[in-house]
């Protein structure tokens, strides 16, 4: 009986994509929801035009999905520019509505040009997705003329929510930034204190992760400031002193004792709450007595940071902020040296971003893959409807495009995801339709709904498909007085939708189920190399080039992590190859972090390595890299790294002699 029960439960893979994920509910979010939904449906009933109240609750339906960033001019961005796209593609829609084949021609054109800008980043993403939601909406339904009125209303919508935003502003002003800086101090305490234990390797991933997401936000924050007296300067400069602090955390985890005391940690917390707090004035440290190289590191790294955090402007500066990587730090340097990027101080200006991603968006291979298969997914749904009379049709355009996301997750579990969340919001959607009567009770109706949505998003896909599905037929009840008969047809176009996307956007490409995960990960195994011939090799005196090294190496690593994850939700044999690879993608951080230990106990008074143990490690990844990209099976492949088993090398190794008895894809030797 229990080999049988087994055999009927589901997959291992969709339960983990259907358990929800352990996330604080964003109130704040939820009530500027509630309000952003309601409030246009409660003046469009007031001033006698409930289906314009409809179709501005429509565009704040957007802005609070598009809602996802901290710091106020972020949400600026991330609201009001996929808002424009927005404006555009309902436009479009408009221009061809009832028009057949054209309209097929116009929204296959959309797409394609929506899954191409998705490529650029974020807020080009939510961008894209915008431009081709509101094409198909507007091609789907009819909307109030003249053609400008619908984008406008829109719009506004949108506007709504960034006003609600915005409103504390003014009140909270950088706290988003600082908090972000005083959670990544507060992360490397935590891994300091798990120095020497198994759960270090856990607290790096939440370090690199918190380490990211500071830097995005001040350096969002920083792409046009070029002036030294911003409020910004210090907090970056506060960020920027915990790199050092984090080169020496993999020593004092290998070789430290006295920096794995309970001391040093709680030194480091303390620096959060002076961050938090704003404190002038340099912290009276009371730190272990240093018993080796490693510990030396820590203790003159968390001695500098306590310099830092505490003392006046001035000392900020000497900390160099906004130094550019092959410039002298000074704006003027930055000025003639625009394209170059400051991953720990500035951005390159605005025009050569622009200039980079309109290059990447045509000429990238993978821009114009996702492209070209967003593209077919719609034109088949758009053809499919005009061929059959298929009620209120807009709906299978709009499920492959909510599916056909790759940067929101896997296309084939967002697929089957979107069908169980829309099965329960319709289940919802029925009795809301069923029994609440129009007019007020629907403004009464929709504020619990809407603030289910990103209660519910935080959760997982399904959950937000379930939040988001009576919200919509609600909106679409306003403009189409269908009722309940709205229930049924949608659930047979949300299947319609998400078979197009799993035969045309999923099984028809070949990478989709060949995963390419092996790929990123053999080029992460490369930029270790290098980063070892930069650390022992002719570079080494150069320490912000390590430096810089480093930061990519280990944001690119958490790039990896999150892809593989992605795979893991993949049915077999994407997940399965994902799960036996998940091993190599661990060693290769640990590879990493021996090689920055290493390092880091040289400068403080270690024997410097002989110049051909490095280069036979290096050698040794190179060919590891090339194995792992050349084959999709892990083969054992024994790695003879000589040298002084006393020696300062000799954890990293260990490290890679490791890697390669876990998984060296190839030909064994």
């Amino acid at each position: 009986m229990e080999t049988r029960a087994g055999r009927l439960s589901p997959p291992e893979w969709l339960l983990k994509s259907l358990r929800p994920q352990t996330a604080p509910v964003p109130w704040a979010a939820v009530a500027r929801a509630a309000v952003a939904l309601a409030a246009p449906l409660a003046v469009g009933l007031a001033v006698g035009q409930p289906a314009y109240g409809a179709l501005v609750s429509m565009g704040a339906l957007s802005g609070v999905i598009g809602d996802t960033a901290d710091a106020y001019r972020m949400r600026i961005f991330n609201i009001a520019v996929p808002q424009l796209f927005g404006a555009v593609g309902v436009t479009l829609g408009t221009l061809v509505y009832g028009e057949g084949w054209a309209a097929v021609g116009v929204l296959t054109l959309v797409a394609l040009v929506s899954g191409m800008i998705s490529s650029i980043g974020a807020v080009a993403s939510v961008s894209g997705l915008l431009l081709l939601l509101n094409a198909v909406v507007g091609a789907g339904l009819p909307m109030p003329g003249p053609w400008w009125k619908a984008p406008l209303l829109l719009t506004l919508g949108g506007l709504f929510v960034l006003v609600l935003t915005l409103l504390a502003w003014p009140l909270r002003g950088r706290l988003p930034e600082r908090a972000a800086v005083v959670g990544t101090y507060r992360s490397v305490a935590d891994l300091l204190e798990a120095a020497g234990t198994a759960a270090y390797d856990d607290k790096r991933q939440a370090v690199t992760d918190s380490l990211n997401t500071s830097y995005d936000l001040i350096l969002a924050r920083r792409a046009r400031d070029h002036g030294r007296r911003s409020p910004l300067v210090r907090l970056l400069a506060q960020l920027n002193v915990l790199i050092p602090l984090l080169e020496a955390a993999p020593a004092a985890h290998r070789h430290g004792r006295a920096s794995r005391r309970p001391e040093i940690a709680a030194a480091v917390r303390d620096l959060a709450d002076a961050v938090a707090e704003d404190r002038r004035g340099a912290p009276v440290l009371s730190l272990p007595e240093p018993e080796g190289p490693a510990d030396r590191a820590v203790d003159t790294a968390l001695r500098h940071a306590a310099a830092v955090v505490g003392e006046t402007t001035d000392a900020v500066r000497r900390t160099s902020p906004d130094r550019s990587p092959g410039s002298d730090g000074s704006p003027d340097s930055v000025r003639k040296h625009p394209q170059v990027d400051d991953l720990l101080g500035r951005p390159a200006a605005l025009r050569i971003r622009v200039r980079r991603a309109a290059r990447s968006v045509l000429l990238s291979e993978p821009s114009w893959r996702y492209g070209l298969r967003l593209a077919l997914c719609i034109g088949l749904a758009q053809g499919l409807v005009s061929l059959v009379v298929v009620p209120r049709s807009y709906w299978v355009a709009l499920t492959v495009t909510f599916v056909m996301k790759p940067d929101f997750g896997s296309v084939f579990s967002r697929a089957v995801l979107r069908a169980l969340g829309t099965a329960a919001g319709l289940l919802v959607a029925a009795a809301v339709l069923s029994q609440v009567p129009r007019g007020w009770w629907d403004v009464l109706v929709m504020v619990p709904l809407a603030g289910l949505i990103p209660a519910f998003t935080v959760k997982g896909y399904a959950f937000q498909t379930a939040a988001i599905t009576p919200v919509i037929l609600l909106l679409s009840d306003i403009l189409n007085h269908q009722g309940f008969d709205l229930v049924l047809p949608r659930l047979v176009d949300s299947l319609i939708g998400c078979a197009i996307a799993l035969v045309a956007g999923y099984l028809l490409w070949p990478e989709s189920w060949h995963t390419r995960i092996g790929d990123r990960l053999a080029q992460a195994v490369e930029d270790t190399a290098r980063y070892v011939a930069c650390a022992f090799g002719a570079g080494t005196q150069d320490r912000g080039e390590r430096e810089r090294r480093r930061r990519r190496l280990y944001r690119d690593l958490s790039s990896v992590r999150s892809e593989f994850q992605r795979a893991l939700t993949e049915p077999p044999p994407t997940g399965a190859r994902a799960a036996a690879w998940w091993p190599l993608v661990v060693a290769v951080e640990r590879i990493v972090d021996a090689t920055t230990a290493a390092r880091v106990r040289v400068d403080h008074g270690a024997t410097p390595p002989a110049p051909v143990e490095a280069a036979d490690i290096e050698q040794q990844l190179h060919e590891l890299a090339e194995g792992v990209r050349s084959s999709e099976v892990l083969v054992e492949v024994r790695a003879e790294l000589e040298g002084d088993d006393e020696g300062v090398l000799a954890p990293l190794r260990q490290e890679v002699k490791a890697a390669r008895a876990i998984a060296s894809p190839g030909r064994p030797v």
